[in-house]
């Protein structure tokens, strides 16, 4: 039985700007993509700070860092999913957040209210692991009091669910809000 829905910060909760600024510059070159992953999960890491992060971004884009930090920070919320949360999901489960970054953008990106539907908060930079490391999925079901298995994550990257999957979770690959609601759906359906 299902017990928890842990979402993905970016690319689900909000837009991404690090996913834009690299389909700008980086749209016909993987492996500048590739090391503007690395640099992101070094970041996300707390290995590298952020603004050492924006300056090697803006490096390896030709770009001003002003230009990246105007990419980073144009995030906005999804506000479809914020109500069905709301409406649906928090009355019947407990709501987790487990997200990739860099330092707690949390109170510049959402209202107070919202971040109070979350039952707990898990920011990678926080506890030194990032997704897909196993023991990262493992933390945010213990910190949620539930088992892998009665949860599932909500991401917008497949090797995230996959992990959270290999970690005993089921997943949905958030694609758009209309997609992962019906999937989501699905999964509770068959749960209960």
């Amino acid at each position: 039985m299902i017990k928890a829905i842990i979402f993905d910060c970016f690319g689900v909760l909000t837009t991404e700007g690090f996913k834009v600024f690299c389909n700008k510059y980086f749209k016909n070159a993987p492996v500048k993509r590739a090391e503007a992953q690395d640099l992101m999960d070094r970041s996300s890491l707390g290995l590298m700070p952020f603004g050492r992060f924006e300056q090697e971004l803006s490096i390896l884009g030709g770009t001003s860092v002003e230009t990246v930090r105007d990419y980073l920070s144009d995030n906005k919320p999804n506000e479809p999913l914020f109500k069905f949360m709301r409406e649906e999901l928090k009355p019947k489960y407990k709501i987790g957040m487990l997200s990739n970054a860099s330092a707690n953008w949390l109170p510049e990106l959402f209202l107070a209210e919202d971040i109070k539907l979350f039952d707990d908060i898990i920011l990678s930079y926080e506890v030194g692991m990032a997704k897909p490391n196993p023991d990262l999925y493992e933390l945010a079901a213990r910190r949620l009091k539930i088992k892998p298995q009665e949860s599932i994550l909500v991401d917008d990257v497949d090797r995230y669910c996959q992990g959270a999957q290999a970690a005993g979770m089921q997943a949905v690959l958030y694609q758009d809000f209309d997609q992962m609601k019906t999937e989501l759906q699905k999964l509770l359906n068959q749960s209960a």
